[in-house]
């Protein structure tokens, strides 16, 4: 919806033709104000009214200042030159010529225009002071110096106009662009994400049926001679294939197929957080591992998420904080798991400085891939909203940041 006050601004071309109407109104009137009851050397009416011919041209002319800048200001600056080469009164009739100066700068191409308005004046200037080297009485001739200076003044404060504008274009180019940038980086790490875990749910998926095909070798193998070990079987193949259901189900909606079967790691889960916690107290962190209960035997779906979520505020914290103090909170409720990963910040020590810049460590090769870009915050609330549950990162108080994710125990993803 458009302001107000927008529906009362004028188009541009209405607004330069009532400018230059005022202009001419103003040049001509009052010139002849100024000098109504004195002699002038050469009448306003003298030479077929020549005198209000060119007030009147070089005010009409900035109705087209925009479109045509150079000829307006070339036009305005010969009327000036006839107008005061010819000793017709003196008087406001430099309106347009200040008003030309200003829009050539201001709406001109920069270096050329700033030359082109330098030399004009520079002419101007050297015409107007022979003309006036007689004028009497001497004080007038202040006039002229007053032409010469305002003329400066309106090519400074269009070339000031101008780079402003240049400037402000420039910025919302700038910002444009790091939007476009921003949107394609979290794309890409959405989608990044979306890949890791369709290789990671095949690998599962994999070992899922490789261990349902040796169990039903073995039941198809003991069936008749010992029915106890086939029943065992059976019901291994039973929880396998229940539980890769649940993992197809929970991710189906994001598999890809990139071709790709490089770069594959193990599934991990929350079994592994002990190892992950000892390498990451090896890249310099003080680790705090806090459980409210056993987590090992989470489900499968559950404990991954929880154990990438927990990997990837370790290598943000290794990564733009550095070394320092981590809590990591998990709180094994009857539905719900909740994390919480925090951190007190960057630490300043004695050593620090230019000369001591001790670089943030990496978290080794074999925690895991989540320290190659195209990861994040994003990634892991996707990852937790696929299982239906929701994560918050945000600085906290005092310093630091803070991580917070819920998982539920049985996921959205994994119902029938």
């Amino acid at each position: 919806m458009r302001h107000p006050a927008a529906w009362l601004r004028l188009p541009v071309p209405a607004q330069d033709a009532l400018l230059a109407l005022f202009i001419t109104v103003m040049q001509v009137q009052g010139t002849v104000i100024r000098n109504a009851g004195e002699v002038a050397s050469r009448p306003l009416t003298d030479l077929g009214y020549l005198g209000y011919v060119l007030l009147v041209v070089s005010g009409v002319v900035v109705a087209v200042r925009r479109r045509w800048p150079v000829p307006v200001f070339v036009t305005t600056a010969l009327a000036s030159l006839v107008y005061y080469g010819l000793d017709f009164p003196d008087g406001p009739g430099w309106l347009g010529l200040f008003v030309a100066l200003y829009t050539l700068a201001a709406y001109g191409d920069g270096r050329r225009s700033l030359m082109t308005a330098g030399v004009g004046t520079s002419v101007l200037a050297v015409c107007w002071l022979v003309a006036g080297a007689d004028i009497e009485p001497r004080a007038a001739i202040g006039w002229v110096f007053f032409r010469v200076g305002a003329s400066v003044m309106s090519v400074a404060l269009g070339e000031s106009v101008r780079s402003r504008r240049v400037i402000a274009a420039e910025a919302q180019e700038r910002a444009e662009l790091a939007e476009r940038t921003r949107e394609e980086e979290a794309r890409a790490r959405v989608d990044a994400e979306r890949l890791r875990i369709a290789r990671e749910v095949h690998d599962t998926v994999a070992h899922a049926i490789a261990i349902i095909n040796v169990q039903s070798g073995v039941t198809a193998h003991v069936l008749d001679r010992r029915p106890e070990v086939a029943r065992e079987a059976l019901r291994a193949i039973e929880q396998t294939s229940s539980r890769a259901l649940q993992e197809m189900r929970a991710i189906l909606g994001v598999l890809r197929d990139d071709g790709d079967d490089d770069g594959r790691v193990p599934y991990p889960g929350l079994g592994q957080i002990d190892e992950l916690t000892a390498k990451a107290r090896e890249a310099g962190l003080d680790i705090k591992l806090e459980e409210t209960a056993p987590t090992a035997l989470l489900p499968s779906a559950v404990g991954s998420a929880a154990y990438r979520v927990i990997q990837e505020s370790i290598t943000n914290v290794i990564r733009h904080v550095g070394p320092t103090r981590v809590t990591v909170a998990l709180n094994l409720g009857f539905e719900v798991l909740e994390i919480r990963v925090s951190d007190e910040g960057r630490h300043a020590a004695p050593g620090d400085g230019p000369a001591d810049p001790h670089p943030p460590a990496r978290l080794p090769s074999g925690t895991g891939s989540s320290a190659r870009p195209g990861r994040g915050i994003p990634g892991m609330r996707e990852r937790c909203q696929l299982l239906g549950g929701e994560l918050d990162a945000g600085p906290i108080p005092g310093g630091g940041f803070e991580v917070r994710a819920r998982l539920p125990l049985a996921p959205t993803g994994l119902r029938p």
